[in-house]
């Protein structure tokens, strides 16, 4: 990623920020940056282990797990309930109102591809959870799969 397209998402995170009530410090943008540059989701510890290679002074690992949160509330980062992990959000320079987030994890490479469903999609399975006598926690999708670079390599 060119640092030009670094720079227009970060201004873009720190407009939601402010707009929001939140400040996007000069942490949380670098863990921010970390995400946004990671190829694959990150543990909190993973990231406190990046962050703590490229600054000065080391962090630990429950101030980073409070920064994780702060990025998700303000919907910058997405935490993979499956794997415990994090990305960044995709759509953070996006001007269009956010879809449900639905995440494809390869499998065999970790990579993970953000895509939105239709809202009308998680109200029909909502409907149906609700049908077997269960409440949706959360409408955030998860699933497994293997990316076409990993299925061209395997063959």
């Amino acid at each position: 990623m060119r640092k030009s397209e670094l720079n227009k998402i970060v201004l873009k995170a720190e407009e939601m920020c402010s707009h929001s009530g939140g400040r996007l410090t000069e942490k949380r943008k670098r863990i921010l940056e970390l995400l946004i540059l990671s190829e694959v989701p990150l543990s909190a510890y993973e990231v406190a282990d990046a962050y703590n290679k490229q600054a000065e002074k080391s962090m630990p690992a429950m101030s980073v797990y409070r920064m994780l949160d702060f990025l998700v509330a303000e919907q910058l980062a997405h935490k993979l309930a499956s794997e415990n992990k994090y990305v960044a959000c995709s759509h953070i320079v996006c001007s269009h109102e956010h879809q449900v987030a639905q995440f494809l994890i390869c499998r065999a490479c970790h990579r993970v591809k953000e895509i939105a469903i239709q809202r009308n999609i998680v109200e029909a399975l909502k409907s149906h959870v609700v049908a077997a006598g269960y409440q949706l926690m959360t409408s955030q999708l998860e699933l497994d799969c293997v990316c076409e670079n990993c299925l061209t390599t395997a063959a």
